[in-house]
């Protein structure tokens, strides 16, 4: 990561601080992790992580949100610092203000450090969003039926590796967490999702963000 050059972030509008602060909200109720503040010039990008392989050898894809705002003022940074330290700031911002302080603590997350192609991007088609989210919510209640009611981690993550990592229908080799990206992080209410591919990579794209997967087994590889 480069070294922080911007101290604070200056939106271009209000309502760019209040949804990056439902974008870090909905993010930290999947994964109370990170996010990663990655700014050039007028465009700040916010990754986030949904679902990454925990264990070595582990079939669960990386899957990352993004969304992108308007700076009003040209920055350089490249943090990855905590979802919670972020919340804190946005907590106290009015109902006015553009500027976001960046956090002085930082964070090592082996997601944040697997970048996903800028280029070579190609379209593969189209999945309604009606799909995506029947295909998120059928998930998300096979996930809950397969985890008992005081689960160890490792009962959790083989749920979650099993159920998002298979496969969805018509959809090109797709796992099924990209559906449940979408859905958590608000990305449905359109009507369809653009997917491309470069690679082992996917992307789901729309006005209201973009989910990332890397597929594959493990970060590392």
């Amino acid at each position: 990561m480069s070294d922080v050059l911007t101290q604070s972030f200056r939106f271009a509008d209000p309502r760019d601080l209040a949804d990056l602060r439902t974008y870090a909200t909905r993010a930290k109720a999947i994964d109370d992790g990170a996010i990663r503040l990655q700014a050039s010039g007028s465009v700040l990008a916010a990754y986030v992580c949904v679902l990454r392989p925990r264990l070595l050898g582990e079939s669960t894809p990386t899957i990352l949100g993004l969304r992108t705002m308007a700076l009003a003022e040209p920055a350089a940074a490249d943090v990855t610092v905590p979802l919670s330290a972020v919340l804190d700031r946005l907590a106290r911002a009015g109902e006015n203000d553009v500027e976001l302080p960046i956090p002085p603590m930082t964070v090592t997350e082996s997601w944040a450090g697997v970048g996903a192609p800028r280029s070579g991007w190609e379209l593969v088609g189209a999945l309604p969003d009606a799909g995506l989210r029947a295909a998120a919510e059928a998930g998300i209640a096979e996930v809950a039926a397969i985890v008992p009611d005081r689960p160890g981690a490792l009962i959790v993550n083989n749920a979650r590796a099993t159920v998002w990592g298979r496969e969805l229908g018509g959809a090109g080799g797709l796992p099924a967490g990209a559906a449940f990206a979408a859905l958590t992080l608000g990305f449905l209410g359109g009507d369809e999702q653009k997917l491309y591919r470069a690679g082992r990579w996917f992307r789901l794209s729309n006005s209201r963000g973009h989910v990332l997967v890397r597929t594959g087994a493990g970060l590392g590889q």
